[in-house]
């Protein structure tokens, strides 16, 4: 499957029975997808299973017919996960933190739609690509920026998982900002909405 054909055109050719257009899709956004799910769990093992009934759900509805956002393929896919980790922190009887607060806001969860949507679609982008920055980091910056940024560990909570010194993980983690903006101006990415 060429990757230059639109998602629109690989929801066709799924629906009329090509296997690879399906595979296509997924392999294109599953990066994009996964970094989203997880920077909302902050848990490999149930961004794993929260993505596997994400594609799972989306096989489901255009098997049944039920897909209608024509050319609108990732926001959609974006919208099932967002519900399933919703679904997910029902299920376990608790609410996630917004803007990296640890007490619930009800006017996270009560902004107006049709206003906020897009918004989030740009916010939950710019997570995305920086999650694609971060994983092309050297391995000991990528695991002190996850630390930092997605688990919220201070530099000495850092120091003692790592078993490394205070100042070295804060070195690790200055390293880790030259080189994301590095990339940042090397691919000339736009990190704002």
């Amino acid at each position: 499957m060429e990757l230059h054909v639109d998602d629109a055109s690989l929801v066709k050719n799924y629906l009329n029975g090509d296997e690879k257009a399906l595979e296509c899709l997924i392999a294109r956004h599953n990066q994009r997808i996964f970094n989203f799910i997880y920077s909302k769990v902050f848990d490999t093992e149930i961004t794993e299973d929260l993505f596997q009934e994400t594609f799972i759900k989306v096989i489901r509805t255009l098997k049944l017919g039920k897909y209608n956002e024509e050319g609108k393929f990732l926001p959609w896919v974006m919208r099932i996960a967002h519900n399933l980790v919703m679904d997910h922190y029902r299920k376990n009887n608790r609410m996630p933190r917004y803007e990296g607060s640890e007490q619930f806001h009800v006017f996270a969860i009560l902004e107006d739609d049709g206003v906020n949507a897009e918004k989030r679609l740009i916010r939950d982008q710019i997570e995305s690509d920086l999650g694609v920055l971060v994983d092309r980091l050297p391995g000991e910056q990528r695991e002190v920026v996850r630390m930092r940024m997605y688990q919220n560990m201070s530099f000495k909570e850092i120091a003692e998982r790592t078993g490394v010194s205070i100042n070295t993980a804060l070195g690790r983690m200055r390293y880790a900002l030259i080189n994301l903006r590095k990339f940042i101006e090397e691919n000339q990415i736009v990190l704002t909405d």
